[in-house]
């Protein structure tokens, strides 16, 4: 039980690091949260600091969650919930990070680590489908919303086990209340694009 605990508690401090924080703080001397969208991710990471960075900080926060789900596979021994836990701790410590007030991303980049990592084939077609909507409507947000909804769906449909069934529900729940802004923009049709043109800080203006 101790050891449950303490991969619990070591897989969301290991999610509270921001490589978005850090490295615009390194390449700019900036809070990325006070520019673009405000969000500490990779898709702000791209408006904000371009492909470069975007890419490096979308792959670290995958490796935080595939390495939640090990760290939680090593400890938990027979335990089958606690690689799920260990994964939604990590995800929490992305969007609400204990290093950085915590204000942090939405936690799609970590969510497709953990939920790769524990279903790789359901996860994988729903990646294709959240990929193809992404390319068809340039709203990353939608895709985001569309991976998480349908890899539980793919989950019950391919009879997988009720542990892993709830991690990505939970999950799923998680994004929603973090892209609520975004599902309101996207009804409204005032959703931001992929590839629309460089952020703006929230004071309005452009950012270099």
């Amino acid at each position: 039980m101790i050891l449950e605990i303490v991969a619990i508690v070591v897989c969301y401090l290991l999610g509270s690091v921001s490589f978005s924080v850090l490295l615009a703080k390194i390449l700019k001397g900036i809070d990325i949260r006070q520019h673009g969208s405000g969000n500490a991710g990779a898709t702000n990471t791209l408006r904000v600091l371009g492909k470069g960075p975007a890419i490096l900080v979308l792959a670290l926060d995958v490796i935080k969650g595939i390495a939640a789900v090990w760290i939680g596979r090593w400890l938990g021994g027979d335990n089958a919930w606690l690689p799920g836990l260990c994964g939604i701790a990590a995800i929490i410590g992305h969007n609400w990070p204990l290093y950085f007030r915590f204000r942090g991303g939405k936690g799609i980049a970590t969510a497709i680590g953990v939920l790769a990592t524990l279903c790789f084939i359901p996860a994988f077609i729903a990646g294709i489908i959240a990929i193809l909507s992404i390319v068809f409507t340039r709203y990353v947000s939608l895709g985001s919303l569309i991976f998480v909804v349908l890899t539980p769906v793919f989950l019950l449909i391919a009879d997988y086990s009720w542990p892993i069934f709830w991690t990505s529900l939970i999950i799923c729940i998680f994004a929603f209340w973090r892209h609520r802004s975004n599902i309101v923009k996207l009804v409204q049709g005032r959703e931001n694009k992929l590839g629309s043109g460089k952020g703006k800080d929230k004071g309005g203006k452009r950012v270099v």
